[in-house]
C-alpha cells in the first residue's frame, strides 16, 4: 500500500511572512437580481486587474460559504495567507480606487445581445477595463471619472452572418484575437447573459477575474454543426461551430506548437443539449464529448466546469513547490482473488476541486481503504494551494492520479502526430510536479494508438486505463488488457459511475465483474463519481454480501496495475 506525504519544503513557501501586505476583501451581495449580476461583473473585472500586480483582492459571498472556507483555511496553520490583515471594502468606488492606474476605463456591453457580455470581458482584459451594464455605467461613471473605452450597444445586428451573436464574436476575433492581443494559453467558455442576468445567476460572472487576469478570449458557442442552438434558432446551420473553430484555429496558430491551450468552462446545457425547453437530438454527455473531440486537434484541453470558482486570480499566485507521493512498497504476489481498484473520479475541473471536494475529503472513512483520487495536475495552475492542502492531509491509503484524460481533458487519439512531443512535454511537467505516474481515466473514441501509448509511457509509466465511447461510429473499440513498454494498459469500468445507493451500486458492480470475467485472479477498475469513502465502504460491504462466491480485495492503483501487468505477462 502506498504512503503519502507532502514535501517538507512545501510548507516553507506557504509559511506566513512578517510584514505581509493587507488582503483586501469584498463581499458579493448575490441576491438573485440583475443588479447583483451587474455588480458581480464589475467586481470580477476589477479583481482581475488588481491581482495582476499580486494577490491583493479576495472576494467573499453572501450566497456561498466556500470562499470563506478557503480563506480561513489558507490563513491558518502556517499557510500562505496567514498574517495578511483583512481590509474589507464595501463599495465599488473603493475597488475602483484600489485598482488605481491599472484601470484605464469602462467597457459597456449590450443586454440586447447577450454575447456582448463575453466580448466586453475579452475587451476588458485587453484594454485594462471594467465591464459595466448600461444602468451601472449611467449611475457611476461620472463619479469615477472613467473614460468609456468601448461601447458595444447597437454594434451587432446580424448584418455580417445573420446572427448578432456570431457577428459579435467574429468582430472580437478580428479586433483582439487575430492581432495577438489575447492569451494563447487560456480560453474561457463562459455562458453569456441570456437567462442569467434576469435571474441574477452569477456562477460564470464571478469567474471573470480569471479571464481578465489572463487577457483570455471569452465565448459561448455550440459544438454541434447539425442543429441550431436554442438561443439562436434562426442562424445558418453550423454557424456556431464554425465560429468556435475559428477561435480554436487562431489560438492554435498563434501558439505555434510552443505550448498547449487550456479551455476553462463548459458548454451551456440548456442551449446546446437535450434539456427542458430545448428538444435537442444530443444528450448532455455526448455534447461534452463532442466539445472535446472538436478542440483536441488544436492542442486544446478542457478544464470542464469552472462555475462558482471564486478568486482564481488570487489562488493561482500561491507559492508552488513539487509535491510528493511516497512510492508504493512494490508489486505483491498475485493470488487467486478478485482484485478491485476504485477511482474517486471527476475532480478534473476547477469547480470540483474548489467546491465539491471538501465534503468528500473530510469524510471519516477516508483512509480506511485504498483509493485512487483523480485530480488533474493542470489544476495546479488554478488552485495550487488547495491541491497542496490535499497532499498534505492525505493518508497512506490515498493515491493521487490524473483524471480525464491526463494533465487536462482531451482525446489523445485526436492529437496530430507531429504534436505528440508537445503533448508529452506538457503532461510530463505537470505529472512531475504532482508526483503522478498513472493515468487511469483516459477518455477517447477508440483504443489508444501505438503512438499515444508511447506518449503516455513517457509520463504515466505505471498504468494507463481508458474509457472508449465511439460516438462517431468509426469502429472504435476498447483495448484488451496488456503491457506496453512496461506500462499496463486496461479499461476503466464506467458502469457504476453515478452512485445511487450501496445496494444498487453493488449490483451494478457485480454485473460488470461477471461481464469481464471473475475467474481468479481477476482485475476490475471502477470509476465512481463524487461519492464519499463512507458510501464506498458500504457499497463494498453490500457487494461482498451479494457475491459471497467471490474473494474480493480492494487494492491501491499502483498494486492494481503492477499485479495486472504481471498477469498479462505470464
Amino acid at each position: 500500500m502506498a504512503t503519502f506525504t507532502a514535501l517538507a519544503s512545501l510548507l516553507a513557501p506557504l509559511t506566513a511572512q512578517s510584514h505581509a501586505a493587507p488582503l483586501h476583501t469584498f463581499t458579493l451581495r448575490q441576491d438573485g437580481t440583475p443588479e447583483a449580476y451587474d455588480e458581480s461583473l464589475a467586481v470580477a473585472c476589477l479583481q482581475g486587474l488588481v491581482n495582476r500586480d499580486g494577490p491583493s483582492l479576495y472576494v467573499l459571498s453572501r450566497g456561498s460559504e466556500r470562499p470563506r472556507y478557503w480563506l480561513d483555511l489558507m490563513s491558518s496553520g502556517g499557510r500562505w495567507l496567514e498574517g495578511r490583515d483583512p481590509r474589507p471594502l464595501t463599495d465599488l468606488s473603493e475597488l475602483v480606487a484600489l485598482a488605481g492606474d491599472a484601470l484605464k476605463g469602462a467597457v459597456i456591453w449590450d443586454p440586447a445581445v447577450p454575447a456582448t457580455v463575453n466580448v466586453a470581458t475579452t475587451a476588458a482584459g485587453v484594454l485594462d477595463g471594467v465591464v459595466l451594464g448600461p444602468e451601472l455605467a449611467d449611475a457611476r461613471l461620472a463619479e469615477w471619472d472613467l473614460p468609456v473605452l468601448l461601447d458595444l450597444r447597437g454594434m451587432f445586428t446580424g448584418a455580417e452572418t445573420g446572427s448578432a451573436k456570431n457577428d459579435a464574436y467574429r468582430w472580437a476575433i478580428r479586433e483582439y484575437l487575430d492581432p495577438g492581443h489575447c492569451s494563447t494559453r487560456m480560453l474561457c467558455l463562459y455562458e453569456d447573459s441570456l437567462g442569467t442576468r434576469d435571474a441574477g445567476d452569477i456562477k460564470y460572472v464571478l469567474t471573470r477575474d480569471w479571464a481578465v487576469w489572463h487577457r483570455a478570449f471569452v465565448f459561448d458557442l455550440s459544438p454541434w454543426g447539425d442543429e441550431a442552438p436554442e438561443d439562436d434558432p434562426s442562424q445558418a446551420l453550423g454557424l456556431d461551430k464554425e465560429t468556435y473553430e475559428m477561435i480554436l484555429s487562431r489560438v492554435h496558430r498563434q501558439a505555434g506548437g510552443e505550448h498547449m491551450t487550456e479551455l476553462t468552462g463548459f458548454f451551456n446545457f440548456t442551449k446546446y443539449s437535450n434539456m427542458p425547453g430545448h428538444p435537442s437530438a444530443h444528450e448532455p454527455v455526448p455534447t461534452e464529448w463532442e466539445s472535446v473531440w472538436l478542440m483536441s486537434p488544436y492542442n486544446c484541453f478542457q478544464n470542464t466546469i469552472s462555475s462558482d470558482c471564486f478568486n482564481q486570480s488570487l489562488h493561482a499566485q500561491a507559492p508552488r513547490a513539487p509535491l510528493q507521493q511516497d512510492p508504493a512498497a512494490g508489486p505483491r504476489l498475485v493470488g487467486d482473488r478478485n482484485y478491485l481498484c476504485i477511482l474517486m473520479a471527476d475532480y478534473d475541473s476547477a469547480t470540483t476541486i474548489y467546491d465539491f471536494i471538501p465534503r468528500i475529503w473530510h469524510d471519516p472513512a477516508r483512509g480506511t481503504l485504498p483509493l485512487a483520487w483523480g485530480i488533474n495536475p493542470n489544476l495546479l495552475d488554478t488552485y495550487p494551494d488547495i491541491i497542496a492542502y490535499l497532499y498534505s492531509t492525505a493518508t497512506p491509503a490515498d493515491t493521487f492520479t490524473s483524471d480525464a484524460s491526463a494533465a487536462g481533458y482531451m482525446n489523445p487519439n485526436r492529437i496530430a502526430p507531429e504534436s505528440l512531443p508537445l503533448f508529452v512535454r506538457h503532461n510530463r511537467a505537470y505529472f512531475e510536479e504532482a508526483d503522478m505516474t498513472m493515468a487511469p481515466m483516459v477518455l477517447d473514441w477508440g483504443e489508444p494508438t501505438a503512438a499515444v501509448k508511447d506518449a503516455f509511457v513517457e509520463f504515466a509509466p505505471d498504468g494507463f486505463a481508458t474509457i472508449v465511447m465511439d460516438l462517431h461510429q468509426q469502429g472504435g473499440r476498447s483495448p484488451e488488457p496488456h503491457v506496453w513498454r512496461g506500462m499496463t494498459v486496461t479499461n476503466l469500468i464506467n458502469d457504476a459511475c453515478n452512485f445511487s445507493d450501496p445496494e444498487s451500486t453493488a449490483a451494478v458492480m457485480s454485473a460488470a465483474m461477471d461481464r469481464e470475467g471473475t475467474s481468479a485472479p481477476s482485475f476490475h477498475f471502477f470509476r465512481i463519481v463524487w461519492t464519499t469513502p463512507t458510501e464506498i465502504v458500504a457499497t463494498l460491504d453490500a457487494l461482498r454480501r451479494l457475491r459471497p462466491d467471490l474473494d474480493i480485495e480492494v487494492i491501491a492503483p499502483a498494486d492494481f496495475f503492477a499485479m495486472l501487468g504481471e498477469k498479462c505477462s505470464r
